[in-house]
């Protein structure tokens, strides 16, 4: 069949659907990966300062009292001793493995009664009339057993290798999505790159506008430190749990 013969069998709803399909495509919102995006790819669609007073923000997070019992300041030793000298060397999936896993496992951030646990690789998506903000998330607590339904907390790792591995813009990309799906304030995270912990909060100033505070460095190597993070991970399941009653 030749152009003019196809042209000339088109209907007036033939013609309609191919308007729309084209309307669609130009009307097509520009879609970024958590885990391809930048702070200069999120600064075009949002406002987003970063707070280095930090002094406050934290204060309620780190300072709670919460008191670490002796069987668990055990354990974080020993996790320790299992990974002294390998954890700043670890790959992505090593640290998952050796490290993150049994931290995790310790603390036990799932309850059946309240509906919530930590969901892995699991997929986000946030959509505005500006852009749309997708992929996995390589750690969040959420409501929701079978899937995440309200985000309260994420962690990004860095992977080491990997073109696109800052994993700041990633996790504040991810907060900014997790904020506006469970309809939050405020939202809490974290960033680990080796054995250097850094927790995140991000609160929403207006529309499309926030500002995000980076706590000091908390490294996971020394047992001082790994008790503070230990803490500091409690302080977000009791908060999410008091959330929950």
């Amino acid at each position: 069949m030749s152009l003019y013969e196809l042209l000339e069998n088109l209907t007036l709803e033939d013609i309609e659907k191919l308007r729309e399909l084209k309307l669609k495509e130009i009307q097509q919102l520009p879609t970024f990966s958590f885990s391809k995006i930048r702070f200069s790819d999120l600064k075009r669609f949002f406002k987003i300062e970063q707070n280095i007073n930090i002094s406050n923000c934290f204060e309620n997070w780190f300072n709670s009292d919460i008191e670490i019992q002796e069987n668990i300041s055990k354990f974080l030793e020993n996790l320790i001793l299992k990974n002294r000298g390998l954890i700043q060397n670890y790959n992505e999936e090593d640290l998952k493995i050796h490290f993150l896993s049994p931290l995790f496992y310790q603390i036990d951030f799932k309850s059946f009664e309240k509906k919530y646990r930590d969901f892995y690789n699991e997929k986000i998506r946030y959509e505005n009339d500006k852009l749309v903000l997708s992929g996995e998330v390589d750690f969040v607590l959420a409501k929701g057993l079978y899937e995440s339904e309200t985000p309260y907390f994420f962690i990004q790792e860095f992977k080491k290798g990997v073109e696109f591995s800052d994993p700041r813009p990633q996790l504040v990309a991810e907060l900014i999505a997790g904020l506006e799906i469970s309809n939050f304030k405020n939202i809490k995270g974290a960033y680990i790159i080796g054995s250097i912990w850094n927790f995140v909060f991000l609160e929403k100033i207006e529309k499309d506008s926030y500002r995000y505070y980076v706590s000091e460095n908390f490294d996971s190597s020394k047992i001082g430190d790994l008790n503070l993070i230990y803490k500091n991970l409690l302080f977000v399941k009791k908060e999410i749990e008091e959330l929950l009653k």
